[in-house]
């Protein structure tokens, strides 16, 4: 693990960048597959390669939401998003959002949720990496949340975007060969054949369900209560099942950290294939995480919330693996702690420095002194991260939920809508961001203080709320935006114009009949 961190530092130095555009987006120089793995990495958090299996554990069947949303947001993305994101291609999407309503307003919107964004799903990864570091190392949790800051702080600070990409791409390799590789060793350990154990497990599953585990037969109340958590709606109901689903949908396709993957690349082609290698990737560690959750049962089946966190860890070790075993598992889950904060914290920084220091407040600063805004908020950013993390107020995957209604009840509606619908403006867009970002802390704030309409059965759970008020933030976007249809001024609407032209590459339009030919006056859609 130690090799590991000084090679993701010693790429930081090596991919050192002196200007904003190799700082932000690598110089939009990345691949189909260099851009795919760089997405995937960026994505496979310690919520993915930790929590997921940790939810399985936990909630069984109900635990396959996490899956099933998290992947079908790459649908959305891939559908809505990528290409267009990457015709506009620029650095950032309260800069797409600002440029495309022509409002500061909405650009700082935009601006403050993807900074919330970042710090609350960053805090969930520190956790994650937070509890590897203490399990490989013996160092307290506090100790262990400041080690890994410095090490992703040291070079992201140097290398931006370009060292970020980098180091992902040989993150994602250690990350899905450090969690399938065990896999064939646990397989068999617990009586299966060790060729495939995706495809392996369901013997084990079917024996967990008659209460068949490693140390004996459960007791009758023990094994009724295993059934009941991997039978559909043993946990959660049916209501409950698609809010999350679709929450997580919609929040993954609202990602900043995301979205500016798009930004990268060289053109838009390449947008939408990166989508799909990072979609295969992904399917790689998805597909295996169920597996780590049906071995975690057989091996400790009465484990809580402690063991869930860690599932992919204990598991091996009730195996006898070995300790090489477990401190390979622990460096891949440590590679994707650190790579997804490193994206958050660039799209964090990148929305304080560039949309609001280099954008509104000083539109004369220099790349140098842009360059040395965004550094100091990053760790700015690591430092408020670091607060939080310290003491977490929920399990790694529920937390990151959070982040996910934010954004997919914010950024989602106002992105898409700008993108396909010309008439959306920025009164439109200021309704429906408002509207999100106020239900979701509302939400958020409910659970917090254990209010049965905001809990988990309730009707707006804190991370599940986008089912109500996602929908919502569009209605509000398009009827707001045909209300103040008249409000919008000649010289904004011929700048939105322009932008939608460009995004879906569209021709310059004809001139009206009998006027001479203006190409610099565009006439609005």
């Amino acid at each position: 693990m130690i090799s590991l961190l000084c090679v993701y530092v010693g790429v930081g130095f090596l991919s050192k960048v002196s200007d904003t555009s190799g700082y932000w987006v690598a110089g939009q120089g990345i691949g189909k597959f260099g851009n795919g793995a760089a997405i995937a990495s960026d994505w496979m958090s310690a919520a993915s390669f930790m929590g997921v299996a940790g939810l399985l554990y936990l909630k069984g069947w109900f635990g396959l939401g996490y899956i099933i949303g998290w992947t079908g947001g790459y649908v959305l993305l891939l559908c809505l998003i990528a290409a267009q994101l990457r015709r506009f291609g620029k650095y950032t999407i309260p800069e797409f959002l600002g440029d495309r309503f022509d409002c500061h307003v909405v650009r700082l919107l935009a601006a403050s949720v993807t900074v919330i964004i970042a710090i609350t799903y960053a805090a969930a990864q520190f956790k994650g990496i937070g509890l590897i570091c203490g399990w490989i190392f013996g160092m307290s949790y506090t100790a262990s949340v400041f080690f890994a800051a410095g090490v992703v702080t040291a070079y992201m600070l140097i290398s931006g975007m370009a060292g970020v990409t980098r180091n992902q791409q040989i993150q994602y390799v250690v990350l899905i060969s450090a969690f399938m590789i065990p896999l064939w060793v646990l397989i068999q350990k617990a009586g299966g054949a060790g060729i495939l154990p995706q495809l392996e497990y369901g013997p084990i599953l079917s024996g967990l369900m008659e209460g068949k585990v490693a140390g004996g037969p459960l007791s009758a109340d023990e094994a009724l209560e295993l059934r009941r958590t991997f039978l559909p709606w043993g946990t959660g109901n049916f209501y409950q099942f698609i809010a999350l689903v679709f929450t997580l949908m919609v929040g993954t396709a609202g990602l900043p950290h995301i979205m500016i993957r798009f930004y990268t690349v060289k053109n838009e082609d390449i947008a939408r294939k990166s989508v799909l290698w990072g979609l295969v990737f992904i399917g790689l560690l998805y597909w295996s995480s169920p597996v780590y959750a049906v071995l975690g049962k057989f091996w400790n089946p009465t484990g809580g919330p402690t063991v869930a966190d860690v599932i992919i860890l204990s598991a091996p070790e009730r195996a006898n693996l070995g300790i090489a075993y477990i401190g390979y598992l622990a460096s891949g889950a440590m590679a994707a702690g650190l790579s997804t904060v490193a994206g958050l914290l660039m799209a964090g920084a990148s929305a304080i420095a560039h949309d609001w220091y280099a954008t509104v407040l000083r539109p004369e600063c220099t790349d140098k002194q842009a360059l040395m805004v965004g550094r100091i908020f990053t760790a700015v950013l690591c430092v408020i991260v670091i607060v939080i993390a310290l003491n977490p107020p929920a399990l790694i995957a529920q937390i990151v939920a959070m982040a996910f209604a934010i954004a997919g009840n914010t950024i989602f509606p106002a992105v898409v809508l700008g993108i396909w619908y010309s008439r959306s403006n920025k009164y439109g867009a200021l309704a429906g961001m408002v509207w999100g970002f106020g239900m979701t802390l509302l939400a958020m704030a409910g659970w917090i203080l254990k209010i049965d309409f905001f809990g988990p059965e309730g009707w707006i759970p804190a991370t599940s709320s986008a089912l109500i008020v996602c929908p919502i933030a569009f209605l509000l976007n398009i009827l707001v935006s045909n209300i103040m249809h008249d409000k919008v001024t000649e010289e904004t609407a011929d700048r939105g114009d322009s932008i939608l032209r460009k995004l879906h590459n569209l021709p310059a339009p004809l001139p009206e009949a009998g006027a001479a030919p203006d190409t610099d006056a565009p006439r609005r859609v």
